[in-house]
C-alpha cells in the first residue's frame, strides 16, 4: 500500500492537507480552533465559505482567508521553554487545567505546538515551535532523539534492582527497555535516576 492510498478504499487520497491542519501550520491557530472557525463560517477557500475542515487545500496555491483577512505563513519560531511542574502540555484542556500556554501570554508571537509532551508533574525542557517539519522530525521514531530525564523514586535502589530496571519492564504485554538508567545520588529514603530513552509512552 502506497503512502498516499487510503485503508478504506483503496484510493489515492487527495493532495495537499486539511484545512483546519492548514490553518495550524500556517501558525493561526489549534486545529481544534480551526474547527471551531470553519464551522462559523469565517473561513473561505479561493472566495468560498467553507464549512469542511477534512476539505483538502493546496499551502502552495489555495488563497485561504479568515475573517476577511488572508492567512499566510509566519516567520518560524523556536522556543525552549522551562516547563513549570503543574501546567499539562496542550492548548485546550477539557478540565480547565492551566497549560504551558500561560507561560507564553503577553508575548508577540504565532501560534506555536509543543513537540512532544511532558506530564503536569514534571518539568523541564519543552520545546515549542509552529515549524511543522522540524517538529516532526523530532518526533518521528526513526530518529531515536534521546531524551533525558531525572526521576526521583521512593526507594535506594541496589545494585540487582538496577540491573532489573535496565532489563526492561513490561507494560501492557510489551517489554520496554530504556538507552541508559544510572543512579544520580540518593539519601534518606528516596533517590533520583537518570534515564535516557528514545521513545517515549503516555501515562493513562
Amino acid at each position: 500500500m502506497t503512502p498516499r492510498q487510503t485503508r478504506q478504499s483503496g484510493r489515492q487520497a487527495a493532495p495537499g492537507v486539511s484545512l483546519n491542519r492548514a490553518l495550524s501550520k500556517l501558525g493561526l491557530c489549534s486545529r481544534t480552533q480551526a474547527e471551531v472557525l470553519i464551522a462559523e463560517g469565517r473561513v473561505r477557500v479561493g472566495g468560498k465559505v467553507v464549512r469542511d475542515a477534512a476539505l483538502r487545500v493546496d499551502l502552495d496555491r489555495d488563497r485561504i482567508v479568515v475573517d476577511d483577512r488572508p492567512v499566510v505563513a509566519e516567520r518560524k519560531v523556536y522556543l525552549m521553554l522551562n516547563k513549570p511542574r503543574g501546567l499539562v502540555t496542550t492548548r485546550d484542556d477539557p478540565q480547565q487545567r492551566d497549560t504551558v500556554y500561560a507561560c507564553l501570554e503577553g508575548l508577540d508571537l504565532p501560534f506555536v505546538s509543543p513537540v512532544g509532551r511532558l506530564d503536569k508533574a514534571s518539568e523541564g525542557l519543552l520545546l515549542m515551535t509552529n515549524d511543522t517539519r522540524f517538529a516532526n522530525r523530532l518526533m518521528d521514531p526513526a530518529s531515536h532523539l534521546p531524551k533525558t530525564y531525572h526521576v526521583q523514586i521512593g526507594t535506594v535502589p541496589d545494585a540487582p534492582m538496577l540491573e532489573t530496571l535496565r532489563a526492561g519492564v513490561i507494560v501492557d504485554g510489551e517489554v520496554l527497555t530504556a538507552n541508559a538508567i544510572e543512579l544520580l545520588r540518593s539519601g534518606g529514603r528516596t533517590a533520583w535516576l537518570e534515564i535516557v530513552l528514545d521513545e517515549g509512552r503516555n501515562r493513562h
